[in-house]
Parts: C-alpha cells; structure tokens; sequence
C-alpha cells in the first residue's frame, strides 16, 4: 500500500522530458536550483549539465541493434525517473532514456523531483542512498512497480567504488574521471542495460500468461 500511494504521487508530481528540462532552466535564470539545497557549487553543476544536455539531445545515437530491441515490446510502460538538475549522472543518463523513449510507442518517460517525492525516493535507496537517477519501471495498465534501474551504468559504478577504495572519498578528481567515462562510453552501456532489463521484464510478463 506505502508503494502504490508513494507512486501514484510521484506520478501526479512527474513531467515529460522537455518539461523537466524547462523547470531546470528556469530555475537557473533565478539563480536557483531544483531540489532543498541551494548552493554555488549546485548552480555550477546545474549549468554545466545544461550545457551537457544539450549535446546530448543533439549527439546521443542509438544503436541500431537496440532499435531494433525496442520494436519487439508488446507491453506499454511508464518510465518514472527520480532526478535532480544539479545531478551529473542524470545530466549523462535522462537524454538517453529520453531517445530509448522517443524511438519506443511502448514507453512513457515521466520525470519526477527526488526532493519532492521523498516517500518514493526512500523506496528506491542505493546502499542507503538517495542517489539519483533512479528509473522505477512501472506496469502502464496497473501502475504496479515491475523493475528498477540506476543509478549508474556498471562501468560508471565500478569506477566510483574503486576509487573510495583506493581513497575513501569521492572528490572532483573522481568527478571529472566519472564524466570522462561517460564520454568515452558514449550512451552505449546505458542503452545495453536499460533494453536488457526491458526485455528480461518482457519475458517475465510471457511466462506469467
């Protein structure tokens, strides 16, 4: 009962993509950002995820063995994604999910503020963090919470844990190698484990019938 009410208000609160991207922006303009905490160091983050937005909404490629993946849903789904604009991760991942979106009729992104959808967040912990973004995979017809994924790729998290091992922190170093991966891998790992997942929870939903 705590899952159907916490989703059924991320729901309410969530925004398509371009929406999303709007609230970001606007925020900005005020010299503000989105979620509780207010801070230099966020705006800077949140302007350069603007700007790595953007040229992931103009670069970003899917693969054609993954269109192709995508034309076999039969289900229809909605995507609700936790995020923030100040959130590095969701800047590199949210424009991906929007093309995996964009290519799919069997998908709907919906895009919700972690800081506003607390009862949800807390649901969808990493390791008892609130990291962000989280996709929370959800059954259209029943809005019943099929499968997760987030918040990184397992390139991208490997990265990160091995270098707290070798440190005990993440600093701006581990930051910049973080996006440096993200570069590097260009989209791909992210679009290889979100189409699995799909397709796992597509074949599940086979064998249920």
């Amino acid at each position: 009962m705590v899952m159907k009410v916490a989703v059924a208000q991320g729901l309410i609160n969530s925004h398509s993509y371009s929406k999303y991207r709007s609230i970001v922006s606007e925020a900005l303009a005020d010299g503000k950002v989105t979620g509780n905490e207010q801070s230099s160091d966020l705006i800077h983050y949140t302007e350069l995820n603007e700007a790595r937005m953007n040229r992931l909404d103009k670069k970003m490629v899917i693969t054609e063995e993954n269109i192709q993946k995508l034309l076999l849903f039969k289900k229809q789904y909605v995507w609700l994604v936790l995020s923030e604009g100040w959130c590095g991760d969701a800047a590199q991942l949210l424009p991906i999910m929007n093309k995996l979106d964009s290519i799919s009729q069997h998908i709907e992104l919906k895009i919700a503020f972690r800081d506003e959808n607390e009862s949800l967040m807390h649901l969808f912990l990493t390791d008892g963090n609130k990291a962000i973004p989280k996709l929370i995979v959800l059954d259209k017809d029943s809005s019943e919470v099929i499968g997760s994924w987030g918040p990184r790729p397992k390139g991208a998290t490997d990265l990160i844990q091995s270098y707290k091992r070798q440190y005990g922190f993440v600093d701006t170093t581990a930051k910049t190698e973080l996006q440096l991966w993200y570069l590097h891998d260009k989209g791909i790992s992210t679009q290889n484990e979100i189409i699995e997942l799909m397709l796992h929870l597509e074949q599940l939903n086979l064998q249920t019938k």
